[in-house]
């Protein structure tokens, strides 16, 4: 699995699992496709990962992927965003074309 986990994510994530987890809990991250970025995520702090999950480790932060999040996250930076307009993780897919990039496509069209 080839993602990215920013500094800003890391923090959020182990932010998390401070406040609701405890030792050996994990981040759950279930992506799914939609939103601008191309993805949206369901995340939680589990006790142990669901059937399914795939348990990975990216720098002290010990993450539950089920099978479609493992393929959606191939390339992606996974960030934290605290914003007036958003707060929350954001991914960035260097695949996908952002919702801007649509709207002035269909109106070059």
């Amino acid at each position: 699995m080839n993602f990215t986990l920013t500094p800003a994510a890391q923090k959020f994530m182990r932010m998390m699992l401070r406040a609701d987890g405890t030792a050996g809990s994990g981040f759950r991250l279930a992506v799914s496709p939609g939103g601008c970025s191309g993805l949206a995520a369901d995340i939680s702090v589990l006790a142990a990962p669901q059937p399914g999950d795939a348990v990975v480790e990216r720098d002290g932060v010990k993450l539950f992927l089920p099978a479609e999040s493992r393929l959606l996250l191939d390339g992606v930076t996974i960030d934290f965003a605290d914003t007036a307009t958003q707060t929350g993780l954001v991914f960035h897919d260097p695949k996908q074309v952002s919702c801007s990039s649509h709207a002035l496509k269909a109106l070059q069209d």
